[in-house]
């Protein structure tokens, strides 16, 4: 594992997710543009590493809805508003829930400028910015595991049947820290046929990583009706696209604390990856919290000088990450 950050799978998912940015997909070619997230799923089923392969021009589309994830009630108006006035009961079909719930998603996207209101007496009116475009082509899904030991391919193995039998991404992946060996341990697990095997490496000599494909995926078929009916995939896969498109894989420091005097991020195989310079290590994202005894908040002093009047380095470091999020959404 040499090159990758740490000892935990979590710096191992963050350079994962960096190289799937620069290089997916490694085996195929591909007009499309990568949407990289990590920890995303179902209530069931949780992924480490989720690619959206994005069509360009419906990507550019999908803009005009702002920058944040639209949640499945948002969602629900803007495919169905229309490009006419309209009372919004008139214009969306029946929820199978109760309306107030939906005036109060009608509310939240008009704020955001995802839908456009006005009032006709005491009815509220909506109508469409744009048509909300097909903007998804294909999900794949990756599980990420360093080092994978006997025990730890039992679990993913059942794991990977699942995903291979619900059949909600189109291809579903192990990546693993490439041993040089010249038969990678992982193929010697008892995985599915179905799952690709990326075998990943890093060095001081080549900081980006190489990834080899030793084992390639079957392609799965979301549009069938398998342990799951193919409308429920559809719509799940449409709001898992959209948490991927407004949480990207940087929203770590959004659970982690990157206002203790000790955070930092430091570049490792092209990936920014927290370092904690109190434990002089990588530390994972469970462990950097306010309850860590070596929490150390930022000192005031940190904030007025020499640093942006918004904040100190924490908000830089936040900032910076939302910058190459978006700029690489």
């Amino acid at each position: 594992m040499t090159g990758f950050p740490g000892d935990a799978e979590f710096g191992f998912e963050l350079v994962t997710c960096r190289w799937a940015e620069r290089a997916w997909p490694p085996h195929r070619e591909a007009d499309t543009v990568p949407i990289v997230a990590r920890q995303l799923g179902t209530r069931k089923r949780r992924w480490d590493t989720v690619v959206v392969e994005a069509d360009p021009e419906g990507l550019a589309a999908r803009a005009a809805f702002g920058a944040e994830t639209l949640d499945s009630d948002r969602l629900h108006i803007v495919r169905n508003a229309s490009d006419e006035w309209a009372w919004y009961r008139d214009a969306l079909p029946d929820p199978g829930y109760p309306w107030r719930y939906v005036r109060e998603a009608i509310h939240r996207a008009d704020a955001r400028g995802a839908v456009e209101t006005r009032r006709d007496g005491n009815r509220i009116q909506i109508r469409q910015v744009a048509p909300y475009p097909d903007w998804v082509r294909r999900i794949v899904a990756i599980e990420n595991k360093p080092d994978l030991s006997a025990s730890a391919a039992r679990r993913l193995g059942d794991q990977l049947d699942h995903d291979v039998s619900t059949a909600l991404a189109d291809e579903v992946w192990v990546a693993t820290a490439a041993t040089g060996e010249t038969v990678e341990p992982a193929l010697l697990e008892d995985l599915p046929v179905e799952a690709g095997v990326l075998a990943l490496s890093a060095d001081g000599d080549h900081p980006i990583p190489d990834a080899d494909v030793t084992w390639l995926p079957a392609t799965l078929d979301p549009t069938t009706d398998t342990t799951l009916p193919a409308a429920e995939k559809a719509e799940k896969r449409l709001r898992l696209a959209e948490r991927a498109y407004g949480a990207g894989w940087r929203s770590y420091v959004e659970t982690m604390r990157p206002d203790c005097r000790s955070f930092e991020l430091r570049e490792r195989a092209s990936a920014f990856v927290p370092w904690c310079d109190a434990k002089d290590c990588h530390q994972t994202a469970a462990e950097c919290s306010g309850s860590c005894p070596s929490f150390a908040p930022e000192p005031p002093a940190w904030r007025t000088r020499g640093w942006p009047i918004e904040g100190g380095p924490g908000k830089a470091i936040q900032r910076l990450l939302a910058r190459r999020r978006r700029r690489h959404r």
